[in-house]
């Protein structure tokens, strides 16, 4: 089955947690703190893979978590690092951020990768807070939990041609004639449900063409579900537009197509295009060639051939005409976010916050460092409490509280910690 749609829950693993630890041997009575620190999690990574072509494979699993980070041990022991999470999707996958609409990534080459969920960092052993003026720390950091995100996936198929036309016109007899791919075939509209694609040898050349389902007026707009095929077309380098040599008025009908190609994605409506008028095995269109041949030239349209699907008459010179057309345009460049190996970038000023107050009374006080050192403090531990105490002063949260007129009593909220003020 085709699918080119997806939504993704992916969350890093968690960091593992340092410990509180002190050196104890034999002939050494008072030794120094050796609590290790926890492993960081694993991160979440999608990689393209050419040999996918379909998000089928995520309407059954849709949640992805990195490995947890190990815990610290004694003797200064470092916990494990979290096995990163790979995830496999097509070539051509965009994604976005479902909260947001952001775009994390565009994966448009074999192998290319982009974390989509970092992992969370191990907290550390006690070892780690030993300075002059405190040789035995009895602190230890929690894990950071995983970075996590709902993500909505698209797929954009990436083909070199796109057969683009109205049901019936033949598209896909001609797939099925040129080339290996076997798309389904019967005289009734929409035969083709979803995109096909199938790659096509001329000489020592080789392209791709994808068969998008018949397009009909409005499906820009979404309208026999042309807007979800109509994406697949946007990064394809030509056009091969078929017309039904048959139909009472092929000039309308090509009018048709352009119309909705150029609501959808201007740049589809100026994207280089053959035009091709199928069924010339037929004596009316063979007698009729001419006069329609007159008419597209006379509206400026330049690469016109006869061809008859069934027949494969004029195929080949066809596509010999698309490998030279093909031959003269550049090579597509990944877009500039398939190159950003991190799509969500660490705020400049860690130490910044807001204080808000929400319609209860709470002061709400958000900001990356203290939201973290929150999440990552044992609050079993008082030593660890004082020491989040002493960050909050150290930030200036406590000064900006006072100022903000916060009174003894209230509730002051920090990320997952929730405390009461008290002078």
């Amino acid at each position: 089955m085709f699918v080119d749609e997806a939504v993704l829950d992916v969350k890093g693993g968690d960091g593992g947690k340092g410990i509180v630890a002190f050196r104890r041997e034999k002939y050494v009575p008072r030794g120094g703190p050796n609590g290790g620190n926890g492993g960081d999690g694993g991160d979440v990574i999608l990689v393209a893979d050419e040999g996918m072509n379909t998000l089928h494979a995520f309407r059954f699993t849709k949640r992805y978590e990195g490995g947890r980070g190990g815990h610290g041990g004694g003797t200064n022991q470092q916990g494990r690092r979290g096995e990163e999470l790979r995830v496999k999707v097509p070539v051509g996958t965009l994604v976005r951020d479902e909260a947001t609409g952001e775009l994390v990534a565009d994966l448009v080459e074999h192998g290319q990768e982009a974390v989509v969920a970092r992992g969370g960092r191990g907290g550390r052993g006690n070892a780690a807070f030993k300075s002059s003026t405190n040789q035995a720390p009895r602190v230890a950091e929690l894990g950071e939990p995983g970075q996590a995100y709902r993500l909505h996936l698209e797929l954009k198929l990436l083909a070199d041609v796109g057969l683009a036309g109205l049901p019936n016109a033949g598209k896909s007899t001609l797939l099925g004639a040129v080339s290996a791919a076997r798309p389904k075939i019967a005289d009734y509209p929409f035969t083709t449900l979803t995109p096909q694609l199938g790659v096509v040898s001329v000489g020592y050349d080789d392209f791709v063409i994808a068969d998008i389902p018949g397009l009909i007026e409005g499906a820009s707009e979404g309208v026999g579900l042309g807007d979800r095929f109509l994406r697949h077309i946007e990064r394809t380098r030509i056009l091969l537009h078929m017309l039904d040599g048959a139909a009472e008025d092929p000039v309308a009908d090509r009018r048709v197509i352009d119309a909705e190609l150029r609501a959808f994605d201007e740049g589809l409506a100026d994207r280089p295009r053959i035009l091709a008028i199928n069924k010339i095995d037929l004596p009316d269109v063979r007698d009729r060639l001419p006069e329609l041949q007159a008419a597209f030239e006379a509206e400026g349209v330049k690469d016109i051939v006869a061809i008859s699907a069934a027949t494969r008459e004029g195929l080949d010179d066809m596509l010999r005409l698309i490998a030279r057309r093909l031959a003269e345009l550049p090579r597509p460049v990944a877009a500039p976010e398939a190159e950003l190996p991190v799509i969500r970038p660490v705020a400049v000023d860690e130490d910044e916050f807001d204080i808000t107050r929400d319609a209860e009374g709470t002061w709400l006080v958000s900001g990356t460092r203290i939201e973290r050192a929150a999440v990552m403090t044992d609050w079993s531990n008082s030593d660890a409490a004082a020491r989040f105490q002493r960050i909050l002063e150290a930030v200036g949260v406590m000064r900006a509280l006072r100022e903000a007129g916060v009174a003894e009593g209230d509730t002051v909220r920090v990320g997952v910690a929730e405390l009461e003020w008290t002078d």
